[in-house]
């Protein structure tokens, strides 16, 4: 419906619209958001392949620790980093500060600096955050490869660097695209940090045009437009998940027998350099920041104004989970009972919300529940004589709607993988036994899935507190959730302000963090 919603608003916005968006948005905002992908996919694929090859086969000084801490910066969402790193880089931050301490300089006029607030500004922040994607798909990929394959090359006489160039990553090529599509969707997704580095795409474009200058055919049509890029990342992902077939294999049982290479000289200091650096840019810098400003601040964590965007996230964020980690259930359980192209094919296309962005969600989802608030006003004015104003698109049920639309992915892909690995023996078993469908469901299976729906749930709720870009535009008159909170006190200049509910996003955003870590150190 969202998408439908959003193609119909584009089509009835008129030619005129259509000419000037052409001629003066799209195709400025369509450039930006083309290099913005590509420089951050270039960014995120290098640090994100190297880190984990080196964590996997190679061992040098803190390599268990960077293995783990390499996943951190998936706490810190994109527009956070933006502002505590615009504080860190700025005049009288602490990097600019140390320059003119030990070179004597006296203003900006006496020395060059790098500006945040730029097309490379913006690669620098997203990058650091978003390459965890990579980190995690290659890591668990050059896992699976086990030993054989590099041990078979080098026996051929091929070197180190040529077994990795030839060998690992072809194999690894699927996983990559994956975690680079993943990276490219989350880079169309975000609003605040390119809006406050100043890189104005397509996503920043469609709320620029909808709120600013009250067009809303004309975000629409903008939106259209990036449901091409949605189209195409979707396909991407979607063939390198079909040729994963040939590279998924383990090529030996014995993984966790792997020889790493040791390092020595400079050599394993440089490796222990290259894997620190994205943590300290990714995850310590950020925490830091905006760590020291609330810590001054420890009185705003009591503040009303806090407390009512913090009980509004947390109710949003756990109907948003419940909602969306039941339908995904049945979406699950109905392709493992039915098994039929029908229910396989709902549930990929009711899945697909990942991929579009939430600006372009909030488009898709306010129009048709404001027809439908319409509709139910105007026959209870007509026969009840009193109107209900604006029950759907005018309370947190609309977010609520898009949480579970764009999240649904997630939830949906956890619970299929925690359903594949019960054997559908245990099903047969308890029908044959005498138990029905419903009582085999509520006895046998629930409680074997009740660890894979509570981490999905959390899942979903740790990054619906995340959330901007859909709840900027979808959310009721005075309705704040942290993120808002956040975006509305960065956009005044009051970053400071601004940190002891960033500061709650990022400790909520480490739980998942914490146990991806977990899981990938210990090779479950």
């Amino acid at each position: 419906m969202p998408i439908a919603a959003i193609l119909w608003i584009g089509a009835h916005g008129g030619s005129e619209t259509w000419q000037h968006l052409f001629a003066n948005v799209i195709p400025r905002a369509t450039l930006r958001t083309i290099l913005l992908l590509v420089l951050n996919s270039t960014v995120t694929a290098f640090f994100g392949i190297l880190t984990a090859w080196l964590t996997v086969t190679c061992n040098f000084p803190l390599r268990r620790v960077l293995s783990i801490a390499l996943v951190l910066p998936l706490a810190i969402p994109a527009y956070l980093a933006a502002y505590a790193f615009g504080e860190f880089f700025d005049f009288t931050g602490p990097l600019q500060t140390a320059v003119r301490a030990i070179f004597g300089f006296k203003s900006a006029r006496d020395y060059w600096f790098p500006d945040i607030r730029s097309l490379g500004g913006a690669v620098f922040v997203m990058s650091s955050v978003l390459f965890p994607y990579v980190y995690l798909a290659c890591r668990s990929m050059f896992l699976m490869q086990g030993r054989t394959a590099a041990d078979v090359a080098r026996t051929l006489g091929a070197g180190p660097l040529r077994v990795f160039t030839r060998v690992q990553i072809p194999m690894a090529r699927p996983a990559i695209m994956v975690g680079l599509t993943l990276v490219m969707m989350e880079s169309l997704n975000d609003i605040g940090a390119v809006e406050y580095l100043g890189v104005p795409t397509l996503t920043f474009s469609i709320y620029d045009t909808w709120l600013n200058r009250g067009s809303l055919a004309g975000a629409a049509q903008i939106a259209c437009v990036m449901l091409l890029f949605v189209v195409g990342l979707i396909f991407l992902e979607r063939a390198a998940r079909n040729r994963q077939r040939f590279s998924s294999q383990k090529t030996t049982a014995m993984v966790h027998d792997m020889v790493r290479v040791e390092l020595s000289g400079w050599r394993k200091w440089g490796a222990t350099l290259f894997c620190l650096v994205p943590v300290l840019a990714g995850f310590a810098i950020p925490f830091l920041v905006l760590g020291q400003y609330a810590a001054k601040r420890l009185p705003q964590f009591v503040q009303p104004r806090l407390l009512d965007a913090l009980a509004n996230s947390l109710l949003v964020a756990t109907l948003a989970a419940v909602v969306t980690v039941i339908f995904a259930f049945v979406l699950s359980y109905a392709a493992r009972t039915g098994r039929s192209r029908m229910a396989i094919s709902l549930g990929r296309l009711a899945s697909l919300g990942y991929g579009v962005p939430g600006t372009v969600l909030a488009i898709g989802v306010l129009l048709p529940l404001a027809g439908i608030d319409n509709r139910i006003d105007a026959f209870m004015r007509e026969y009840a004589g009193f109107s209900t104003g604006l029950l759907l698109s005018g309370s947190a049920f609309a977010i609520v709607y898009a949480y579970s639309v764009r999240f649904m992915t997630m939830a949906e892909g956890t619970i299929d993988a925690g359903f594949q690995k019960l054997s559908p023996h245990l099903d047969m078993a308890s029908r044959t036994l005498g138990r029905t469908s419903v009582e085999t469901l509520r006895s046998v299976l629930l409680p074997n899935m009740h660890p894979v729906v509570l981490t999905a749930g959390l899942l979903v709720f740790i990054e619906a507190l995340k959330e901007l870009s859909a709840t900027i535009l979808l959310r009721p008159f005075n309705f704040n959730t942290l993120a808002t909170l956040v975006y509305e006190d960065a956009s005044r200049a009051q970053v400071e302000d601004a940190s002891v509910a960033a500061i709650i996003i990022i400790l909520a955003g480490l739980i998942p963090a914490i146990m991806v870590s977990r899981s990938l150190d210990s090779g479950r």
